[in-house]
């Protein structure tokens, strides 16, 4: 049964979004760069006080607004796609969702660094971010197969972003598999929050090979390889906090996953949008 809040974001059509919205950019007149301008006003914003200036230029990345059905309707910055006042009235985007493996299938988490604007502090998969509104990125055909292409191509940006990973070795010393789309809400840090599409890709290092991990102390707090049991400790550790989404993934998941690391056949290339609203 669906949530009232699934139904008000679920009867929202791209003129209602972008009238809604006037900040967000119509798909056919997007920038297509990475980040919107900014100005010196945007770190004056009440709701950047008392954060990093790095993450706030950051918060001028152009994401991709969605409608239901994860279809593309614009541009508009990651500010605006995660203030909860706007989640509150339906706006969406896409994201994705990495959880990297070595060869004896242990995960990389990582600690979100403390100047991050959401959800500072909190350990999660190995790499959380967002496509940008970019051709390489979008999906421009609209395809779920371009899609996921997208969300990986921004994974690999991203994980060289936030762990130092250089792309090079990304594209050439693993294999990704996508498994399926996973739709939530959560708030965060006031007044912040999240409301995606969230691609979740398992990465699989080859035989023999590794990844040079530096992670930026910008973005990441801490890291470390773990088993599905360690994990589980973790998780029973009062001590620890994760994000909404990690928690939700591995409630749902996860470990089942993890079990058919060897052969993922059988459960990727989901086409289905899982609704966690």
């Amino acid at each position: 049964m669906s949530s009232a809040y699934a139904e008000i974001v679920k009867g929202l059509s791209d003129n209602d979004v972008l009238e809604l919205f006037p900040e967000v950019i119509p798909l056919k007149k997007r920038p297509n760069t990475h980040s919107s301008d900014s100005s010196a006003e945007d770190a004056k914003d009440k709701v950047f006080f008392g954060h990093d200036d790095e993450q706030i230029r950051l918060m001028n990345e152009n994401c991709i607004v969605l409608d239901w059905n994860d279809e593309a309707i614009g541009a508009g910055t990651k500010k605006l796609c995660h203030l909860m006042s706007n989640i509150e009235k339906g706006l969406l985007h896409r994201a994705f969702s990495v959880f990297l493996f070595n060869e004896r299938g242990e995960l990389l988490l990582q600690q979100r660094a403390s100047e991050k604007i959401t959800f500072p502090d909190l350990w999660t998969n190995t790499c959380c971010s967002h496509p940008l509104c970019v051709d390489d990125e979008l999906g421009v055909d609209g395809s779920l197969a371009e899609k996921v292409q997208g969300a990986i191509n921004a994974a690999v940006r991203k994980l060289e972003h936030e762990l130092g990973i250089p792309q090079s070795e990304t594209r050439t010393r693993g294999r990704f598999h996508f498994l399926n789309r996973i739709h939530y809400m959560a708030p965060s840090n006031e007044p912040w929050g999240e409301h995606e599409i969230d691609y979740i890709l398992f990465y699989r290092l080859c035989k023999g090979q590794e990844l040079s991990v530096a992670p930026n102390v910008n973005e990441v707090r801490d890291s470390k390889w773990v088993s599905a049991e360690q994990l589980k400790q973790m998780f029973s550790d009062p001590n620890l906090k994760f994000t909404p989404w990690f928690k939700l993934i591995c409630e749902s998941y996860l470990f089942q996953w993890w079990e058919q690391l060897s052969d993922l056949s059988k459960v990727e290339n989901d086409p289905r949008i899982h609704r966690m609203l």
